[in-house]
């Protein structure tokens, strides 16, 4: 059974950090405001839902094919996710520079989904992170596809926090402080991940 207690909180990290395409959503929503950049930061679950897919697909062959497959991607996953906290913050400081002067739902959700589909840190991202959660005790295919979506649905609520986020500090967005510290908690939250999982058996 999959480890829900550290998958969503660490998941749920994971959706929130301060990437392109919550960026976009945040300054939509400070631009035009909550329902319109709300809608048009779900054009990136088309997406997503895509890469979860090839990424199930071929997570899936490899891993049912032999113990030490899983073991290796297990591992190589719990760097990779260290690896990724580490990144963010030593870019605390660097500010997403996201600008948009579209204002139509269908092309907000247009940008999103082209941030998101052609994103190649995607896949790589989701491969290094769900094999975290694995356990011997169900089929590979289940679990990957329970965790692709409740990846799906948190998105969904990190995608609504920086809407909510943009539409209601639109004065506050204006200070590099507030990413510097998001960025120090997401990357925080993503190396302690890393660590338990690589420390973790099963």
């Amino acid at each position: 059974m999959i480890a829900w207690s550290l998958f969503i909180p660490a998941c749920f990290a994971l959706n929130c950090a301060p990437g392109p395409n919550n960026m976009l959503a945040l300054t939509n929503a400070a631009r035009l405001g909550f329902v319109p950049a709300l809608l048009g930061g779900l054009g990136r679950m088309p997406a997503f839902a895509f890469l979860i897919f090839v990424t199930v697909m071929g997570l899936g062959a490899v891993i049912a094919a032999s113990a030490e497959a899983f073991l290796a991607v297990k591992i190589l996953g719990a760097v990779y996710l260290v690896y990724v906290g580490v990144q963010v913050l030593m870019k605390a400081k660097v500010l997403a520079d996201v600008q948009s002067t579209d204002t139509s739902v269908r092309e907000l959700m247009r940008r999103d989904f082209t941030m998101a589909i052609t994103n190649p840190k995607a896949i790589a991202v989701f491969t290094a992170f769900f094999p975290q959660f694995l356990t011997a005790d169900g089929p590979v295919w289940q679990q990957l596809t329970e965790m692709g979506v409740a990846f799906l649905v948190m998105e969904v609520g990190a995608v609504a926090l920086y809407v909510l986020a943009g539409a209601l500090l639109r004065g506050v967005l204006r200070s590099r402080n507030v990413f510097i510290w998001l960025n120090r908690v997401v990357g925080s939250a993503l190396i302690a991940a890393g660590g338990a999982m690589a420390l973790s058996r099963g």
